[in-house]
């Protein structure tokens, strides 16, 4: 017998969740709040420029090829892939831009031009960060995080400390390197990830696998595209999609949830998953005795790091950018102190510039460039334009020093996004943009459950849940999920 599922939200995880269910024989249904599928990577155009709302890196190709894989697809059925080169420029203190190559043995001379012999120590930190990214990826992220017993596995158990579960990230890289600019290269990724680099386990220069090897990507017309794909996968496979259809209400009687209160409307389903933000389908949706955490709970989570963005339209061609663009020119240590250990807005933050029309110029008006600008920030911040304002100006008075060309005068469009966007548009706790912290003690099943253990039925999906934050994550997450709830329905 068909069982009827709900899911809340259309991001990553939710249609990874939707699709993957579809395929078990569930009757799946979506229910999203904003009017187009994504979540945090939709898209949106204005005067001539189109704009990816969140996501811009594609990482771990990997991933994706497996989860289209599961259906009988391929990634080139729904969208084309373009690899970098250079994968990203890097703007230091000293003003020089450098570029990291996608060629392996091109990143080797780099390396051996800013610190003597460290192209040897790179190759044996890639072999080890291509383990723990073969484990990682194929063993940890595919468990669901909850029972101890997930993890006697003899490959896990043998690897335990070739994985450096237990050192930071911070010692670890300064175990092989000591130029500072090689080392900010390496502790660039884990930023991301939500925590200061010496509380982040040294098991993440996974990432660097992922950043050097696999490559930095780019699927033709933008991210949306990926999501566009999932999209049609999903349709394909009979999900039924319903937008402007924010939940109002879980509905339950005794220990299972009825269904959900939908625009007034009751809808009753077999089984809920929870793929909008966790915090918010738990106290906000769920009657309170049901509930697993509590606020005090949510409270002490350690949350990844909020965004500033500005989305810009510029009338003229930008020489001196890249696709992706690192501005390092301030000091890591103290802007992630800033987000992490004394939450504040950052006296002088790092920030990413990212210009999707050096590679696809369909972005923008012939002649002209859509720029992404983003500032990590602490969550949980207070939020008004002033503030966006001066952090507006601060970037783009140290872009045009470091890139050398006026940019500011010839911005013909401007849209800021920060934490009250995030609230408002998917309900985010404190703000965030990545949701939980990839801490050691938010790790596998120190995470908030994929199971609500009070309500039989209601399963949870996403980045405030296992795996973590990212698209790759939340991607599998979705897929974990649905093999949890076909486990109970088996």
């Amino acid at each position: 017998m068909s069982k009827k599922i709900a899911v809340i939200g259309s991001g990553f995880a939710g249609i990874s969740a939707a699709s993957s269910l579809a395929k078990a024989g569930c009757s799946v249904t979506v229910f999203e709040k904003n009017s187009t599928p994504g979540g945090r990577a939709r898209k949106f155009s204005s005067g001539g420029f189109t704009f990816d709302m969140g996501p811009s890196w594609y990482w771990m190709p990997d991933v994706f090829e497996q989860y289209f894989q599961k259906f009988g697809k391929k990634v080139s059925d729904y969208y084309d892939l373009i690899r970098l080169d250079p994968s990203y420029r890097v703007f230091f203190s000293d003003g020089k831009p450098t570029d990291i190559p996608a060629n392996l043995d091109d990143l080797f001379q780099l390396f051996e031009e800013l610190e003597p012999g460290s192209s040897k120590q790179l190759q044996k930190f890639l072999d080890e960060a291509e383990y723990k990214y073969d484990v990682g990826i194929n063993d940890l992220v595919y468990k669901p995080g909850r029972s101890l017993v997930e993890f006697l596995d003899t490959r896990l158990i043998t690897g335990v400390f070739k994985l450096h579960v237990f050192k930071s990230i911070s010692s670890y890289i300064r175990k092989y390197f000591k130029h500072p600019q090689l080392i900010q290269l390496l502790e660039f990724p884990v930023l991301f990830l939500g925590a200061m680099p010496s509380k982040t386990p040294a098991l993440y220069s996974l990432m660097n696998y992922a950043d050097i090897a696999l490559g930095t990507w780019y699927p033709k017309g933008g991210m949306n595209e990926i999501v566009q794909g999932m999209y049609r996968l999903a349709l394909e496979l009979g999900v039924e999609f319903k937008f402007d259809s924010p939940v109002q209400e879980i509905s339950m009687n005794a220990t299972k949830a009825k269904g959900l209160i939908v625009n007034g409307a009751v809808h009753t389903f077999d089984f809920i998953v929870g793929g909008a933000d966790y915090h918010h389908v738990e106290q906000h949706l769920l009657p309170e005795k049901f509930r697993k955490y509590d606020e005090a709970y949510w409270d002490k989570r350690d949350m990844a790091h909020g965004s500033l963005i500005f989305y810009l339209g510029v009338n003229k061609k930008l020489d001196t950018l890249q696709h992706h663009n690192l501005f390092f020119d301030a000091s890591f240590e103290k802007h992630a102190e800033e987000i992490y250990e004394n939450p504040k807005w950052p006296s002088k933050p790092l920030f990413y510039t990212c210009c999707t029309t050096k590679t696809d110029p369909s972005g923008a008006p012939k002649g002209m460039e859509n720029v992404f600008v983003l500032i990590p920030t602490a969550p949980d911040l207070e939020d008004d334009e002033v503030t966006r304002e001066k952090y507006y100006d601060l970037v783009m008075d140290r872009m045009e020093r470091l890139t050398g060309q006026k940019i500011k005068e010839h911005v013909v469009y401007k849209r800021s996004y920060a934490h009250n966007d995030f609230v408002g548009d998917y309900n985010a706790y404190k703000g965030n943009a990545y949701g939980l912290a990839n801490t050691l003690r938010q790790t596998a099943l120190l995470k908030p459950s994929m199971q609500n253990k009070k309500v039989k039925n209601l399963f949870y999906t996403g980045q405030l849940t296992v795996p973590g934050p990212g698209v790759p994550p939340s991607l599998i997450s979705g897929q974990v999920v649905a093999d949890e709830i076909m486990k109970v329905i088996k």
